[in-house]
């Protein structure tokens, strides 16, 4: 894979783009993040049949992404008491799917999975911080007996407090998918400056983009047409490149009435910053 192959956030059981390997082959790209389906179809024949269907359309699943059902991002409180393993009535569920996504990943010949961890607790010294970080060791771990790593997605947590639980963490495949529009979106900081914070952890990116202002009856979580809002491409692109990072730039594009159109923008945006950069 070339340094900075762009890819798009997709999916393979559920409604909208990407909902099939079809939507994936016709935007051009070479790299996907994938969301883990269902049980279902998380069968060793339907594995099959899925790493087949990417090996032949030449396209690379670089991390598997975990969500779960009742992941509710209504506001941002229902994400607070909904979201990832934080949520304790649903931890033990959830950390043992976790660990089936993870090993449903590496039979794929995906080295890494990713989501959405919840807030954890800013106290380091707070019970239920603790508990999180025993659960997130328990997922490292097992994904460490693969050679695989545990991303966990950008914007619950200001630059400061991810670092401080990376750290109490401790695990070596511990790593980030930086997403700078979350960042923007949660309030949990500036974006460029929480890349400084955290950048010897990122492992992959979401390029997405989002304004600081809202319009009348906006959706807290909503995104922009990447190069539109307030994230500034460019300079998040030329610090990642200063950090040496190589990986893909995969694009997220959640809320838009062309979704499509704003993808195929995305890509030109970043191949021709790409090229200015990289040379």
């Amino acid at each position: 894979m070339r340094k900075w192959t762009t890819g798009i956030f997709t999916s393979i059981d559920e409604e909208g783009l990407g909902a099939g390997l079809d939507a994936v082959k016709e935007l051009g790209v070479k790299t996907v993040h994938l969301h883990a389906p269902g049980a279902a179809n998380r069968t060793l024949g339907r594995i099959r049949e899925v790493r087949d269907e990417f090996a032949e359309a030449g396209i690379e699943i670089t991390v598997v992404f975990v969500g779960f059902p009742e992941d509710d991002y209504t506001t941002p409180e229902t994400v607070k008491s909904s979201v990832g393993l934080v949520p304790a009535q649903m931890r033990g569920e959830r950390l043992k799917e976790t660990l089936e996504i993870a090993d449903y990943a590496c039979e794929l010949g995906v080295d890494a999975i990713g989501m959405h961890l919840g807030f954890v607790p800013p106290d380091p010294h707070a019970s239920a911080f603790h508990e999180i970080v025993e659960a997130t060791r328990i997922v490292c771990d097992h994904c460490a007996k693969s050679n695989q790593f545990f991303h966990l997605e950008t914007g619950q947590e200001t630059a400061e407090e991810l670092a401080q639980f990376i750290q109490a963490v401790d695990r070596p495949n511990l790593a980030v998918n930086f997403d700078p529009a979350n960042m923007i979106l949660y309030g949990a900081g500036d974006p460029l400056e929480a890349l400084e914070t955290v950048g010897k952890y990122v492992r992959s990116v979401h390029c997405k983009d989002a304004s600081y202002e809202r319009k009348p009856g906006q959706h807290w979580a909503e995104d922009a047409p990447l190069g539109s809002g307030d994230v500034n491409m460019e300079a998040f692109l030329r610090a990642l490149h200063k950090l040496g990072y190589e990986g893909a730039l995969t694009i997220e594009r959640e809320y838009s009435p062309d979704q499509a159109g704003d993808i195929q923008s995305a890509l030109a945006l970043l191949e021709t910053m790409r090229e200015e950069i990289l040379g």
